[in-house]
């Protein structure tokens, strides 16, 4: 019996007695090759579930080789010290101005010619060989927690390479201590997030432990923003745009905004043909002011101690990435150029706060501007007189309340898409703006449209979780969903900020609203 589930029998043959002529004579249809995997493991004996099984313990083996094929580079590298390059002043050295350009660096300590022999080993480019032996260094030298969880099956290839890969650039700066204790904080979650979310929380971290170092990396990086073209097939081609990810979103709502506005009016193109004609038309015709406005809607998570004190509070957010505390001063100063008098909604716009439990992250309501400060000098209304009032303990602001009817109220939509900010699908990205919210129970089957029971699904997962069989959905009444796929793979979700342990610690039941 084969470790995973499934029979099979394996058959091993050996030469005993090998005559060097003349060649041996296959019979007619019989053909020499390698046994193939799926002969010694048989795939079609297989359940669904212990088929899901053998593609968890491929992505285990994959890790496990990943973290080897780190060692052997990393030792090869070893072997290859700069000290046997050419010196500066000697002959045949390499130049001081010499700039190879992003990617092509010789690793600290190691030969400048070692990439091009590992290109020659892994018969890849010098580039694609470089970031090779700069990851493989980077996980045996600094990064050993990853690389253990990796060459132990417990982290997956994707997801260790990917936390390598945030690090890379940051680890030529930084103390080993802060290095060290940004992998400790991510690595012990890292495998039950996405591979987005895993680079922004270390990101998080980054800033957290070295916001200085990050803010100097974010200015050299706005340096280089530019615009490039790469030709692609069938006469398309890419245009690229690396710029301030606050002005990338903006960019990328406007342009989804319009080419909505165009899908609602009729048009039968595609989506993204659509998002693609209108920025055509926005750059190569300013003048055409035919367009109604549009307003793009960024999403800033600000804790109020990442203002007061930057160095002991949680960072700030936009668009689901972390920021600098310096960051998020320079983004308030220009809403405030938008909207003199302090923050409040610009122009065709809105401002929302969405204020978190303090303790969890759970988001408990949503409110405008106004709305907080009249709830403030009223204070609670249960006792308006009491000179306590302040202290009673009654809650002021909660979450919005439930509707008996199957579309959710603008309050709940408000509600719980700043909650869940994207698809709530495992691994999907989609934005909530444009997200379905979803019955987690079927309001058919008497599932309330409530907080407790929405959630939000772009449509192609909202499709899936209705109409495909075998797909279950379940979550509590704080947000955190678990997705079972027909399999019995589990996969759990939780929303931006939320932490479920804290909060079973924290928290005894039937605790009240703490607003």
């Amino acid at each position: 019996m084969f470790e995973g589930g499934g029979f099979g029998v394996g058959v091993t043959v050996n030469t005993l007695d090998e005559s060097p002529w003349p060649p041996s004579v296959l019979p007619p249809g019989v053909v020499e090759r390698p046994t193939r995997l799926g002969e010694l493991l048989p795939v079609a004996a297989r359940t669904d579930a212990e088929i899901a099984v053998e593609l968890q313990r491929i992505d285990q083996v994959e890790a496990r080789l990943a973290a080897y094929r780190a060692e052997l580079v990393a030792e090869l590298a070893g072997r290859r010290p700069d000290s046997r390059d050419r010196q500066i002043g000697e002959p045949g050295a390499a130049s001081p101005g010499w700039l190879p350009g992003p990617g092509r660096e010789a690793a600290p300590g190691v030969s400048e010619f070692f990439a091009d022999e590992l290109a020659m080993i892994s018969c890849c480019s010098r580039t694609a060989a470089t970031r090779q032996a700069d990851l493989s260094v980077l996980l045996v030298e600094k990064l050993s927690g990853t690389w253990a969880a990796m060459a132990d099956g417990q982290l997956d290839r994707p997801r260790g390479m990917a936390l390598a890969a945030e690090l890379l650039e940051p680890s030529r700066d930084l103390e080993p201590q802060i290095l060290a204790a940004v992998e400790a904080a991510v690595l012990p979650g890292a495998r039950e997030l996405s591979i987005r979310r895993l680079q922004a929380a270390v990101r998080a971290e980054l800033l957290r432990h070295d916001p200085a170092a990050a803010d100097r990396r974010r200015e050299q990086a706005a340096r280089a923003a530019d615009v490039t073209v790469r030709p692609m097939r069938d006469g398309m081609a890419q245009l690229s745009v690396f710029l301030p990810q606050d002005m990338a979103d903006t960019i990328s709502r406007t342009l989804d905004g319009y080419a909505r506005m165009a899908k609602a009016d009729g048009d039968s193109h595609g989506i993204g043909q659509l998002r693609v004609g209108v920025l055509y038309d926005l750059v190569t015709r300013p003048w055409d002011t035919s367009r109604p406005p549009v307003t793009a809607h960024l999403t800033v998570l600000a804790p109020l101690g990442a203002l007061r004190d930057p160095a002991s509070a949680p960072t700030a957010e936009l668009g689901g990435e972390p920021i600098t505390a310096a960051h998020l001063r320079s983004l308030l100063e220009e809403l405030d150029a938008l909207c003199p008098g302090g923050l409040q909604a610009p122009a065709g716009g809105t401002l929302h706060l969405a204020l978190t439990d303090p303790v969890t992250g759970a988001l408990r309501a949503v409110v405008a501007r106004a709305e907080l400060e009249r709830l403030a000098r009223r204070g609670c209304a249960r006792h308006p007189d009491s000179d306590a009032h302040e202290n009673c303990g009654c809650p002021v602001l909660d979450r919005p309340p439930p509707v008996d009817r199957y579309r959710p109220s603008a309050a709940l939509r408000r509600f719980v898409t700043t909650r869940d900010r994207t698809c709530r699908h495992p691994g999907c990205r989609n934005t909530a703006g444009w997200a379905d919210l979803d019955h987690t129970l079927a309001h058919a089957d008497g599932g309330a449209t409530d907080c407790e029971n929405l959630c939000c699904l772009c449509r192609r997962h909202h499709r899936l979780k209705t109409h495909a069989p075998g797909w279950t959905f379940t979550m509590t009444d704080d947000g955190v969903l678990t997705v079972t796929t027909p399999s019995g793979v589990t996969r759990i979700t939780r929303p931006p900020g939320y932490d479920d342990e804290t909060a079973r610690a924290a928290q005894p039941e039937n605790e009240p609203a703490p607003f």
